[in-house]
């Protein structure tokens, strides 16, 4: 008998400083395309990692390169602009004025009755 394993790969969660503000689910080529559409200002020239213009510092997680950037990096930065989160990412940038991702409150058990009653 054979047996067959499913994996299933999360789509990361980037976030800024610590705060979550998009799923990167692929709709978007690279990451500063998906930055861009939730109004994360980064400033970027050339958007193909030849400038460095975009240069982010990653505060944890990792990212993938589509294209070899030729700009200089720090171990712990990332171009924007030629690389999608290969896991869940925390860039060192400012949330000031993007569309963030709203958490779900959960209540303490018994809190609830007193939203039902």
């Amino acid at each position: 008998m054979s047996s067959l394993t499913l994996t299933c790969n999360k789509a990361p969660i980037v976030s800024l400083n610590g705060q979550p503000v998009l799923l990167f689910n692929g709709q978007q080529h690279t990451l500063l395309q998906a930055l861009e559409v939730k109004k994360i200002k980064v400033f970027s020239e050339c958007r193909s990692g030849y400038c460095g213009a975009c240069k982010t510092r990653v505060i944890s997680g990792s990212v993938r390169y589509l294209t070899e950037p030729l700009a200089v990096l720090g171990e712990d930065e990332c171009l924007p602009c030629c690389c999608v989160p290969s896991k869940d990412l925390d860039l060192d940038l400012s949330a000031k004025g993007a569309d963030l991702v709203n958490r779900p409150v959960s209540l303490h058990p018994q809190a609830e009755h007193l939203l039902i009653d």
